[in-house]
């Protein structure tokens, strides 16, 4: 099994073709997780066509897959799959965002949304799973006449795609990871009910489901029990489904933390570095984040703009730089949070500000380099996620912090069932505790500073992504022993 085809499939791959024919890489925490994995093994890695450029590329080689180089590095057997425009419109900016994210983030106001009529319903059935029927159609195209292949499946844009692969090869060995949080039980009620069905037995059509955190293993354990009724083992973690065994694990994401340190050496890091601490006030607060709903931007903002309130004797001593990435700006409520975001930093900025002092410095960009120089100086680290996944800043910032920062995360982001013991704990929702936070951490004693960088540190380098992606393989070999 350990020697089995491996194909990857997921909806971004790992790059991107641009109008002028550059090879950009994909985005996002997905990509940078399973660009560790394909770089450990031999891969065929099955991704949605993204651009005119990518269906193009997925044209020039008959759709058949092709070896591409990404920027910075590493080379990829990849296959780019073309949906129809409309059915992709669909799948993505309707049921996968925001459906799907707003369910497993808690993002709804059911007071308000979602309402459910024809439109949500249609996007499922003519979008959502009409792209997961291409996916599906690619993988097994791959995997035809191929003995003991092994299919990883990733995220929640894919959950239909287990079973219909399942139901054509059936001893195909299926192992799916969810990137994102997996919510409570009762979140899941606002999906008709024929739709959370066929979401469920999609991915129960998988041999092995994976989680970054116990936490959220145990809400999927629980979603089976309370919404299908079914077998489960809560302790070993397991779920019988049509006289199948299906495993469901926790496998936390590690940061690659040689790849962190090799931006932190780069030149234009460097010139960024010094453009920094050129402008550093005595003390600096950081967030790096997507402009995302989940991401709790907003509440971090107000919790700072209570923190200067109340302390005013750390005016013009302290800066506050949040650079952020747009993030889905074609579905309205993206859009309109980055306005609201723009509006909370320009009143705070009046409120506090004085002639050269600009309390909150936006960032409205994708910049590792940028990001990078300033997680070398920064002496608070905030990442108030409402709800995350993992959280990738969260451990990519004390790698390489200079300063012994402190780190802010909230306990309902991933990353803390590692990190928490070493961070200062906040409610994301509760503003002033998070002010309280800011204070204390910027008036903390050096040495204990130094005792939970040094902490946060050693947790964040204890595994690394090949470690991440081991655990995986040596769990489908033990369990396609078992078949």
């Amino acid at each position: 099994m350990a020697e089995s085809p491996l194909v990857l499939v997921s909806n971004r791959g790992p790059v991107t073709f641009g109008p002028d024919g550059e090879i950009r890489r994909g985005t996002g925490g997905l990509v940078t997780a399973l660009i560790g994995l394909a770089s450990h093994r031999d891969v065929t890695w099955i991704a949605s066509a993204m651009t005119e450029q990518d269906v193009e590329a997925a044209g020039r080689n008959g759709g058949r897959p092709f070896s591409v180089t990404a920027p910075g590095g590493g080379d990829y057997l990849v296959k780019l799959v073309a949906s129809d425009p409309d059915a992709y419109d669909r799948f993505y900016n309707i049921m996968a965002n925001p459906m799907l994210w707003f369910i497993q983030h808690y993002l709804w106001d059911l007071s308000n949304a979602p309402d459910i009529r024809r439109n949500e319903t249609e996007a499922f059935e003519f979008g959502y799973n009409v792209v997961n029927e291409d996916l599906a159609r690619a993988v097994l195209e791959e995997i035809e006449g191929v003995e003991n292949p092994v299919v990883m499946v990733n995220d929640y844009h894919l959950y239909t795609l287990p079973g219909l692969i399942r139901g054509v090869r059936p001893d195909v060995f299926l192992h799916h990871f969810v990137h994102i949080p997996w919510s409570q039980s009762d979140s899941w009620r606002v999906l008709p009910t024929v739709i959370r069905k066929e979401i469920y037995d999609g991915i129960l059509s998988n041999d092995i489901i994976g989680f970054h955190t116990r936490s959220y293993r145990r809400n999927f354990l629980q979603c089976c029990q309370d919404l299908l009724d079914l077998d489960v083992d809560h302790d070993n973690g397991v779920v019988q489904c049509g006289g199948r065994e299906v495993w469901v694990r926790a496998y936390p994401l590690p940061i690659d933390s040689r790849a962190v340190q090799a931006v932190a050496q780069r030149p234009r890091t460097r010139e960024l570095e010094e453009e920094l601490l050129r402008r550093r006030r005595e003390h600096l607060i950081l967030r790096v984040d997507r402009a995302d709903l989940s991401k709790n931007v907003l509440r971090g903002f107000s919790a700072f703009d209570t923190f200067l309130e109340q302390h005013p004797e750390f005016r013009e001593r302290v800066t506050f730089i949040a650079q952020l990435m747009p993030s889905r700006t074609d579905v309205p409520e993206y859009s309109e949070y980055l306005e609201r975001i723009e509006a909370v930093v320009a009143v705070v900025n009046h409120r506090h500000g004085s002639p050269d002092w600009m309390p909150i410095q936006l960032k409205l960009r994708d910049d590792l380099e940028e990001a990078v120089a300033a997680y070398k100086h920064y002496d608070v680290l905030i990442v108030n996620a409402m709800f995350d996944g993992m959280n990738l800043v969260a451990k990519e910032g004390p790698m390489v912090n200079e300063h012994a920062g402190v780190s802010i995360l909230s306990e309902n982001t991933g990353a803390h069932e590692e990190l928490g013991e070493y961070a200062l704990s906040v409610n994301p929702f509760d503003i002033q505790e998070l002010a309280d936070s800011i204070h204390a951490a910027l008036t903390m004693d050096p040495q204990e500073r130094r005792r939970r960088h040094e902490g946060l540190k050693l947790t964040v380098t204890a595994r690394n992504p090949g470690d991440w992606v081991d655990e995986q393989l040596a769990d489908i070999r033990r369990k396609g022993e078992q078949r």
